[in-house]
């Protein structure tokens, strides 16, 4: 299912991301929309590092976007364990800003 979007509210505001793959070098990213515009092109979803956390000058969710491994099996985000055994966690539910 990879590109892949979805909206979702985070912050009380509706994002749009789009996730893509580099086959070559076996890893996602991931585009940011607002109100149907690019925030944020490329994003590289990087293990246990939150998401968009250099590009909080720009209309980013202020909430953390982690992806990350409960089970502290991973260590990095790749094909056959995103969404099998690493998610996008968000520690506070993206209920609040932080």
């Amino acid at each position: 299912m990879i590109p892949y979007g979805f909206d979702i509210v985070l912050g009380g505001r509706t994002f749009g991301f789009d996730v893509k793959y580099n086959a070559m070098r076996d890893f996602f990213t991931i585009n940011l929309l607002r109100n149907d515009s690019y925030v944020v092109i490329g994003e590289k979803v990087v293990y246990g590092r939150a998401l968009f956390l250099n590009q909080q000058h720009l209309d980013v969710p202020r909430v953390p976007i982690i992806p990350y491994d409960l089970s502290l099996g991973e260590d990095r985000v790749t094909w056959d364990n995103l969404g099998v055994t690493v998610f996008l966690w968000l520690p506070n539910g993206g209920l609040s800003d932080v």
